[in-house]
């Protein structure tokens, strides 16, 4: 085991506290929305929160409840009517699929989504952000979702607090303006949360701040539930475990762009499931890595997975009887050091290319950010990564090229004899489902023409086959067949004994060759 640098111990320290802080109001209010209560949300912080910053396989992620968990969470408690314990088994399900899934090595797969959809996911969550946190900038309530935000624009205006604009206006100076030599020593965001909550204090400002926070530690039991309902429970569970591992192997791509790392993906969905499964043992909120706190952490100078364990042992020591010094912290400070995380989270990189990149990529970017923003992050990225899968089949199925040989290696996409009722159809590129209705249409015109008795079917220059090129060559084979037209294959000897291993009715050993003299013989 490596031993720990000293000299990075500052920057966890301001990472991981700076962090705890910003996670603190976002864990009550999440444990409320849930239906569970503050104090679930504050359990879940803690207990998600060190265990992935110890098992987890991102240094700098902060983990602990985020929306989409808490929305499948209340969710299982609705339809449990309640039953907190059956709740907390979905949980519990949900923390065993996870590392299930890291055992299995599936989170690599992340790294596979499209830089397109990273960069709307990654803007949509700064877009989040700073729409969420201009109504507590001002002294309002905080609005439930980026939507809400924006259709109660003018009710958000109606209840401005110049005491707190004031302190928002200050903080947001302070995060943007402090000179670097400064923010060495202090983080700005902590700087300016200590400065504007002293200045609250002091001048005896009216403006809503963090409040009561619940003291005193879990208990320790086992969720229970009935057999009746462990359907509904792995149904549930499994949802959960996608929701998080998606969502923290997003946060963790997010990381590694910011700290230009590189995280251990299956690790960090064992880290998530341990911590999801403690969150059942003490009633917790289940959970995930979060975006904003974790650049909250980089930003104020966290650099390694001693961050994340400072974060939990700062709100642990919160929870065990220091509340009431957390407890002054106007919410208009919070929203300032907020805002400047979403404005610093856009991905500038690609909005600069707007107009020169490519505009499929464009609209696929766009698409991500829109539904980010406006409907749900996991949505977002699922249909981001179809349409880039859809972009990509369409960008290779064009490869695939269908032309006709007269025999003298002349190529066109005329049917040519190449002896008396003989065509050659010669198959180029690619070969799977994306391509093999083009194959159709073409091999449909040789079919039509008169004194065609035999065709060969050139695949040597073919790079792969799919399954549904297999069939359909299959089902092309019986089809020329029943119009008494002879077939034959001429393909590499890889393709040949792929097309053999399949056994498929029509691909017989005497109908594919390996060259064309002994197909045309």
């Amino acid at each position: 085991m490596k031993a720990y640098p000293i000299n990075l111990l500052k920057g966890d320290l301001f990472g991981g506290l700076t962090a705890g802080i910003v996670a603190l109001p976002l864990a009550l209010a999440f444990g409320v929305a849930s239906g569970a209560g503050a104090a679930a949300g504050l359990y879940g912080a803690i207990a998600l929160g060190l265990m992935a910053a110890i098992f987890g396989g991102t240094r700098v992620q902060i983990s602990g409840p985020t929306g989409p968990m808490t929305v499948v969470f209340a969710s299982a408690l609705a339809t449990f009517g309640g039953n907190f314990q059956m709740a907390l088994a979905v949980v519990l399900v949900g923390g065993v699929v996870q590392i299930i899934l890291g055992l299995m090595k599936t989170g690599g797969l992340v790294r596979f989504i499209p830089y397109p959809v990273i960069s709307g996911f990654m803007s949509g969550i700064g877009a989040i952000i700073i729409l969420l946190q201009l109504a507590p900038l001002i002294g309002a309530s905080t609005p439930s979702s980026p939507l809400y935000a924006i259709s109660q624009m003018g009710q958000t205006l109606a209840a401005f607090n110049m005491q707190a604009f004031f302190l928002g206006a200050l903080t947001l100076t302070l995060v943007f303006l402090t000179p670097i030599r400064i923010s060495r020593f202090i983080p700005s965001p902590l700087l300016a949360l200590i400065l504007c909550t002293l200045i609250s204090v002091l001048m005896g400002f009216d403006v809503p701040v963090i409040g009561h926070i619940p003291t005193g530690l879990p208990e320790f039991h086992l969720p229970h539930f009935t057999l009746e309902q462990w359907s509904l429970i792995i149904t549930l569970g499994v949802t959960l475990a996608l929701l998080g591992s998606i969502d923290s192997l997003l946060t963790s791509l997010v990381a590694d762009s910011i700290t230009q790392t590189r995280h251990q993906p299956n690790r960090e969905l064992i880290g998530q499931g341990l911590g999801n499964m403690l969150c059942a043992f003490i009633g917790g909120l289940p959970g995930a890595g979060a975006t904003m706190r974790t650049v909250v952490n980089v930003n104020a100078g966290g650099q390694t997975r001693v961050s994340g364990v400072v974060h939990g042992l700062f709100l642990l020591t919160l929870l065990l009887g220091l509340a009431p010094l957390a407890a002054q912290i106007p919410l208009a400070v919070l929203a300032g050091i907020l805002i400047k995380v979403g404005i610093d989270i856009l991905d500038y990189r690609l909005l600069r290319l707007l107009k020169t990149a490519p505009r499929p990529e464009t609209l696929i970017m766009g698409t991500v950010f829109i539904l980010t923003v406006l409907v749900d992050l996991v949505m977002a990225v699922g249909v981001g990564v179809v349409l880039a899968m859809g972009l990509l089949t369409w960008r290779v199925a064009k490869e695939a090229d269908i032309s006709f040989s007269d025999g003298s290696g002349h190529h066109s996409h005329q049917i040519e004899k190449v002896g008396p009722g003989v065509r050659v159809v010669n198959v180029k590129g690619p070969l799977f489902f994306g391509s093999t209705s083009h194959m159709l249409d073409r091999i449909e015109t040789v079919d039509q023409v008169m004194g065609t008795h035999d065709i060969v079917f050139d695949c040597r220059k073919v790079d792969f086959m799919d399954l549904t090129a297999i069939f359909t060559l299959d089902d092309m084979i019986a089809r020329l067949h029943q119009k008494r037209i002879r077939p034959r294959v001429v393909a590499t000897p890889e393709i040949r004994e792929q097309l053999l291993q399949m056994n498929t009715p029509n691909l017989r050993d005497e109908i594919i060759f390996t060259s064309m003299k002994a197909a045309l013989r």
